[in-house]
């Protein structure tokens, strides 16, 4: 890891390292677009062949229903099951607790306005779930969901070899309520949700995270078609500020978690002490030989780099401007640096607190933004899958109180009818 002062750094290099290398390559988006457009025309037709292609599975149908999901779950191993109930309990708790009635204003006398909630009818959660088991996601995702009240949740997810979906996430699908699992992947399985197929219903948002296929495809049918997408994705990131007081050895194991994601991930140290810079990048040699996926997090290691600052204050300057997915503030000082974050997708206080924690089950949402969106983005929430609508009532008093206001800027605008709709009411008031 390369090792940067802030003090030697122009504002331009800082924006400049700060900066995300995000994917632009032409030939993935060419073959994306040819997957949309093939699901756009065929369908059913086109889904099965990508499993056969991609997924090396022939599929009988593209779907299990609640029977096959029931017997698939019986196999999971008790320990597994005890620990994603734990996680499902915190994360319904933290997301159950964003739900929170409105008070109807009185702006004026006589004027009458609210905001009231609806949920987003029919929604799209990709799981990823091929080689890799990822139940975290479908709880982040399927909770909030269907606390949000969604009428129609829609899951799709790779199939593994024996044509099946993995235990783990039968499993959550029984404790979310949720009765089907779409078997398709990768960009087919956006466009499936987004286009609609013969058996996969169209749905209004796509939520989840996956490949660059998956993340192309994302970007894709949100230019072109009328679904939405939660937010923009990119490779996962972790920024880590420590002072003194912090243990490298957890520096090193939170650097690491974060790199094993793949190759195109980063991990950003930033530090107050040369020392603990040094002996960090010695613990991460050291446990890095010891972990299973150690040649793909070395690739992401050597994408990313350290940062020494005269102080925590400068620290966070520094990561406001990077807007990490994934804030550590691994110091015990962090108290007074939580008014100075500005930009984050999700903060972890103090040296006890690591980033798998909310990965998996302290109760917050992993599904977050990445690349610098965190500047303008929030992480999924309960919102995420809620529409606001405004209401307005006036009163015949309010009308009396509002009317000529509206008169004189509409009047003002050149806007006659505008005006016209409150002059009739106030004729016969």
């Amino acid at each position: 890891m390369k090792i940067y002062s802030y003090s030697d750094l122009s504002k331009q290099e800082i924006e400049s390292i700060c900066l995300r290398q995000l994917e632009d390559d032409i030939t993935i988006q060419d073959r994306v677009k040819s997957i949309v457009d093939a699901v756009k025309t065929d369908g059913d037709k086109a889904l099965f062949n990508f499993a056969k292609q991609f997924d090396q599975v022939e599929l009988a149908q593209l779907f299990i229903d609640k029977k096959e999901i029931e017997e698939i779950a019986a196999s999971i191993p008790s320990e597994a099951k005890a620990a994603i109930d734990t996680a499902y309990q915190n994360i319904k708790t933290f997301h159950a607790a964003q739900a929170k009635k409105e008070e109807k204003i009185e702006t004026m006398p006589g004027v009458t306005c609210w905001r009231e909630t609806r949920a987003i009818d029919r929604v799209g959660l990709y799981i990823p779930g091929g080689s890799a088991v990822l139940p975290s996601t479908f709880l982040m995702l399927g909770i909030p969901a269907t606390l949000a009240g969604c009428k129609e949740i829609v899951v799709c997810s790779p199939p593994q070899k024996d044509g099946k979906t993995n235990c783990y996430l039968a499993y959550c699908a029984l404790k979310l309520g949720i009765e089907k699992i779409y078997l398709v992947g990768g960009a087919q399985a956006v466009a499936a949700m987004a286009y609609g197929t013969e058996s996969v219903p169209k749905v209004y948002k796509i939520f989840g995270p996956g490949n660059r296929y998956v993340t192309q495809a994302k970007q894709l049918i949100q230019s072109t078609t009328m679904t939405a997408i939660d937010m923009p994705a990119g490779p996962s990131e972790v920024l880590v500020l420590a002072d003194e007081t912090a243990n490298p050895s957890y520096l090193a194991s939170d650097l690491l978690a974060q790199a094993e994601h793949g190759a195109d991930s980063q991990t950003i140290l930033v530090s107050t002490s040369n020392e603990i810079i040094t002996k960090t990048l010695e613990q991460v040699e050291i446990q890095l030989k010891e972990l299973p996926r150690k040649d793909v997090t070395a690739l992401a290691i050597a994408n990313s780099y350290t940062v020494l600052v005269k102080d925590l204050e400068q620290g966070m300057e520094f990561s406001n401007t990077y807007a990490p997915e994934h804030l550590i503030l691994s110091t015990e000082h962090f108290e007074k640096l939580i008014p100075l974050i500005a930009n984050a997708g999700s903060v972890f206080l103090g040296n006890l607190t690591p980033e798998s924690a909310g990965d998996y089950a302290s109760g917050t949402n992993h599904t977050l933004p990445t690349s610098g969106f965190a500047k303008a983005y929030s992480g999924v929430s309960l919102d995420s899958f809620v529409k606001k609508i405004t209401f307005q009532h006036i009163s015949p008093k309010g009308l009396e109180n509002i009317g000529s206001t509206v008169e004189v800027l509409a009047e003002a605008e050149g806007l006659r009818a505008h005006r016209n709709a409150v002059s009739i009411r106030l004729k016969n008031n």
